[in-house]
């Protein structure tokens, strides 16, 4: 039984290294077989990376000047969050715009390499770093810089360029920052402090040092694109792939939705996210509880879309958990297919599995060992499981259709 305050998905915006925008990676979804997956081994080798496809970036940032005070990530972000508001009919409307909540969840601004790299350098002479440091820092980093370093740059320059002039939240903080902002979007609109919210996130990995903090962890898969699930330390390094992401969505209530006469593309039944330790199976004991909104599910009209970063021994783990708890479903791990996208991870996960759900296609196996579906797809669960801490379920169902 639909419900005013329902949370709805009217507006889907999607950059993955497969394509730009929602009717191209429905297309991709619907096609029946996988789609090839993009990866680039050279760039920065051993590290495979999922890579930008070709963007023109002024389709949805006309200013050239707002193109240049921004890096890749703030780009991608603004980018994918104009093609959510296209998407949903609210690009050019002035009024909702101004009135329009957003949530972003966000990672630091990118590096200065070429500077990192003359300080390291010129630290190996000298023995006054603390001096150096200083001196270095006000001489050769360009003053805009520091500021493109806050986490919410991104949402300022979704303002500027997009008029989204509502209450404004930035989340930090990997994969939970994901999760915390489709869930704190989800709780606003059910509880009727929000009508309408554009949530997402982005992320670029073609960074050295996105690429060194996660060698730090030896977290990186090495060599060659490997199938997600089947990724081992032994063979592939630590599992994980990045990949260059922006996700965001439209969330509103039905409510609004309806008075505008919207389409919708899913309802979001329920949304939970948690951490803590994952030793002794505390990790499997929070799935159980995060994925109980979704109770018992229909094996040809439900699906689920795994968010596992690829580290073996957590994949591994969630694979055998979600094989208890959905016997039957098909699981798609869309990391394996585009990428690691921390921030933006989970909102990718909802992004992909609305697109389904409008459709009413199951998506093709993404991965040789993922079992092949079939039927009218109903209902979608999606999960992230970040690589060092946080958990998120999403429960998404089809719309309504009369």
């Amino acid at each position: 039984m639909s419900a005013a305050n329902d949370v709805v998905i009217t507006g889907v915006g999607i950059v993955t290294s497969l394509g730009v925008g929602a009717e191209a990676h429905a297309a991709l979804l619907s096609a029946g077989t996988a789609p090839a997956v993009r990866i680039e081994t050279e760039k920065f080798a051993p590290y495979p990376v999922h890579p930008l496809p070709e963007i023109d970036w002024s389709q949805q940032i006309p200013k050239k000047g707002d193109q240049r005070q921004m890096e890749n990530w703030q780009r991608l972000g603004v980018f994918s969050a104009g093609l959510a508001l296209q998407d949903a009919g609210l690009k050019e409307d002035l009024a909702a715009c101004g009135s329009m909540d957003m949530i972003v969840a966000a990672g630091g601004g990118e590096r200065d390499i070429a500077v990192d790299s003359l300080i390291v350098d010129e630290a190996l002479k000298r023995n006054d770093r603390e001096q150096l440091l200083n001196e270095k820092l006000t001489t050769e980093l360009r003053p805009t810089l520091f500021l493109a370093q806050l986490s919410n740059l991104l949402a300022g320059n979704i303002s500027i360029v997009h008029k989204v002039t509502g209450s404004s939240r930035t989340f930090m903080g990997e994969e939970a920052a994901g999760i915390s902002a489709i869930e704190t979007a989800f709780a606003r609109i059910k509880a009727g402090q929000s009508t309408h919210t554009l949530v997402g996130g982005a992320f670029s990995a073609e960074r050295l040092d996105m690429i060194l903090l996660v060698e730090a962890i030896q977290g990186h898969a090495l060599g060659n694109w490997a199938p997600i699930w089947s990724r081992s330390r032994d063979d592939n390094g630590g599992g994980m792939i990045l990949g260059s992401v922006g996700a965001f969505l439209v969330l509103e209530s039905r409510a609004h939705a309806q008075a505008r006469g919207a389409r919708i593309h899913a309802t979001i039944d329920a949304v939970g996210g948690d951490r803590g330790s994952r030793d002794e199976g505390r990790f499997e004991a929070r799935l159980a509880c995060l994925t109980e909104p979704a109770g018992t599910l229909a094996d040809e009209a439900s699906i689920v879309f795994s968010g596992t970063s690829g580290f073996p021994e957590l994949a591994s783990r969630e694979h055998d958990f979600l094989r208890t708890r959905f016997p039957g479903l098909p699981v798609r791990a869309y990391g394996g297919l585009v990428g690691h996208g921390l921030e933006a991870h989970f909102p990718l996960g909802l992004a992909l599995a609305a697109l389904c759900l409008s459709n009413g296609t199951p998506a093709p196996a993404f991965d040789p060992s993922e079992k092949a579906a079939s039927g009218r797809l109903q209902t979608a669960v999606v999960t992230t499981v970040g690589h060092a801490r946080g958990e998120g379920v999403a429960v998404l169902s089809a719309p309504q259709r009369g």
